[in-house]
């Protein structure tokens, strides 16, 4: 899995020269999105399980069941814009969508340029283990003298590496190590929280999620431009509501197998 959506620091730059200089908008953003009677989302559609084509080549995922199901609550209807990464913060402020619902982690640089909603996905940092391996690993301590088998260019690459005396192998990508730990290869796997289920079910390989190993949850929420109050509180309102009625844990469990919109344990 590539990382939580943490990068384009330079793009946040040029968004924040931009957002400087443009005029004063008198509407919010609430009064634009109904009067359109569409709620435009910025999305990669590149990016299994949240956003990608599918067998039809329609847009199909965790970040569109949730996108649509914000979109119905506001009582419009969602039209998605696929957009390389690279570029979609600064789409977002440029005013080519109203949204953006794809994994992007809250982080102090981006509150600088742009509003968030609540969070709807918590992620960590989590090891998977075999279903036979009676060891309960709870750190990464305990894997000091094991194999730990993790992506090369990770963020949990680096995250391995960090503790001293782990043998850290590093593989292409998540199906090289999660064979290679069914094979007894190597001892455990480490990835993010969100993957997992979704590894291990596609993987049909007798596996297990393990321990959660980095104490954190990074937080994932809905970034629109700033200065939109109404807007805000309709986009927490839906969230809220779709969290108290159980609708996000069942878009989660549907697609990850856990419900990942609260915060790990």
């Amino acid at each position: 899995m590539r990382s939580l959506r943490t990068g384009c620091l330079g793009a946040l730059l040029a968004v924040s020269l931009l957002a400087a200089g443009a005029p004063a908008r008198s509407a919010d953003l609430l009064d634009t999105v109904k009067q359109a009677g569409v709620l435009k989302i910025g999305l990669e559609g590149t990016y299994p399980p949240f956003n990608y084509r599918g067998a039809s080549n329609q847009l199909e995922g965790f970040d569109v069941d949730v996108a649509k199901l914000v979109a119905a609550r506001l009582g419009v209807k969602p039209e998605f814009v696929t957009t390389e990464w690279s570029g979609i913060i600064a789409g977002l402020q440029a005013g080519k969508f109203d949204v953006i619902v794809n994994q992007v982690a809250v982080t102090p640089q981006r509150r600088q340029v742009l509003d968030f909603s609540t969070p709807y996905v918590y992620s960590a940092a989590q090891l998977i283990q075999r279903k036979d391996d009676k060891r309960q690993f709870k750190s990464l301590d305990d894997l000091k003298g094991k194999k730990l088998g993790v992506s090369l260019g990770s963020n949990y690459n680096e995250l391995a590496k960090s503790v001293p005396g782990i043998d850290v192998k590093t593989y292409p990508g998540a199906p090289e190590y999660l064979r290679d730990l069914a094979a007894q290869r190597v001892d455990a796997a480490l990835n993010d929280r969100l993957m997992i289920g979704y590894l291990i079910k596609t993987s049909n390989l007798p596996l297990r999620p393990g321990a959660l190993v980095d104490g954190g949850n990074s937080e994932v929420a809905i970034p629109f431009r700033k200065d939109n109050p109404r807007f805000a509180q309709a986009i927490d309102r839906a969230l809220d509501e779709a969290r108290k009625d159980g609708s996000l844990a069942r878009m989660s469990v549907k697609w990850f197998g856990s419900d990942v919109t609260r915060p790990a344990k």
